[in-house]
């Protein structure tokens, strides 16, 4: 697969003529501090920080919430950099973080030292006096992957590592997006549009045809069983279903998506 790039096109998403922006960024990097719509987010941005403006905006309307793509440059190839971005201070900020191989869930904090490792996503909170919402989404950038993690003295932190130390780099330009908003699911949605084009990778859900299984009522069998799943459950669980007046139209049979453990560990029902 091609590299991404910061100027792709699609037949939804056209590049700026010319190579002028025609409605500046909403988050910007000004004399060492990021702001929305000039407003502070973070401040102390190091000097090897650099955010390049996305060239992206919706063919057939303007818009206004053109974001941008947070890179920066390290002294030496590593197969793993962890660098600071800004110092997140007193502002109210709601993330998913990774908390186990196959799991995330939410967080909510103030202050660079309440954000977890492997923060996947983070939205910093809007006030009354214009500052918007401001979506920090993490990205692929060639064989490395980032997340968003704690720093000293308040730091957000970007964690970018390839998972191999064959593989080594020092120059990222689009490891992280940011884009601002004031509704925070629009933002959103209208994010991925931009990462879509950039990314080259994925499609969003519109574009895709959901397969007809999705329409069926279905039974898990991990929330009744566990790891402990046996013939006789599962069939009472079905019949239990079907006398209720809810057959299940499928059953996935679940006793843990994966085991971390040794093979003479002993069982338990923490896993999966």
């Amino acid at each position: 697969m091609a590299p991404p790039s910061l100027t792709k096109n699609s037949a939804e998403v056209m590049g700026v003529a010319d190579g002028k922006i025609p409605f500046p960024s909403t988050v910007t990097l000004e004399a060492g501090n990021f702001l929305a719509n000039g407003h502070l987010i973070l401040t102390d941005v190091p000097k090897n920080i650099m955010a390049t403006p996305s060239l992206l905006i919706s063919a057939g309307k303007a818009k206004t919430t053109v974001g941008c793509f947070v890179g920066f440059n390290a002294a030496e190839p590593m197969s793993r950099h962890v660098v600071p971005i800004g110092r997140l201070r007193n502002l109210r900020f709601m993330s998913i973080f990774r908390f186990k191989v196959w799991w995330t869930t939410h967080l909510v904090g103030r202050n660079g030292r309440d954000v977890e490792h492997e923060t996947q996503m983070m939205i910093l909170d809007k006030n009354d006096t214009g500052r918007p919402y401001v979506l920090l989404l993490p990205l692929l950038e060639g064989q490395f992957r980032a997340s968003l993690q704690p720093g000293e003295n308040d730091n957000l932190d970007i964690c970018v590592e390839s998972g191999s130390t064959r593989v080594l780099g020092s120059s990222f330009r689009s490891c992280l997006y940011m884009q601002a908003g004031d509704d925070p699911f629009g933002l959103v949605r209208e994010a991925m549009k931009e990462v879509r084009v950039h990314l080259g990778s994925f499609k969003l859900l519109e574009e895709k045809t959901p397969p007809g299984i999705v329409d069926k009522f279905g039974w898990c069998t991990w929330d009744a069983f566990y790891l402990k799943v046996d013939p006789r459950g599962v069939w009472e669980g079905v019949k239990g279903l079907v006398e209720g007046g809810c057959p299940p139209g499928m059953v996935l049979i679940d006793d843990g998506w994966q085991s971390i453990c040794h093979d003479d560990d002993p069982i338990s029902d923490q896993e999966g």
